[in-house]
């Protein structure tokens, strides 16, 4: 999953397989300031389950708002906006 960042929101970006839809992600925040993202096509044998963990600042980040997309091309793109009184921060989310 690769990062992008600005200052006004968090953008990751990784390629999956093409059968996969959007029934077949799951994105939940968990305890701590974490999101995690889970992509799992239950009819491929093999390259069929992602999972990312990502964990952030509390300040930086509006976790209600993150976003998820997933285009035919198999490119998923998660936005997670950060917090105007936070765009100054050089805090970096972490990958579990």
């Amino acid at each position: 999953m690769l990062l992008q960042r600005s200052s006004d929101q968090y953008t990751f970006c990784a390629r999956v397989p093409k059968g996969l839809c959007a029934e077949m992600v799951t994105v939940y925040v968990k305890r701590g300031c974490r999101l995690a993202v889970v992509a799992d096509a239950w009819h491929l044998e093999h390259d069929a389950h992602y999972k990312w963990e990502i964990a952030f600042t509390p300040e930086d980040v509006n976790l209600r708002a993150a976003h998820v997309v997933l285009d035919v091309s198999g490119n998923l793109t998660l936005t997670v906006p950060r917090r105007a009184y936070a765009s100054e921060s050089c805090a970096l989310p972490m990958f579990l």
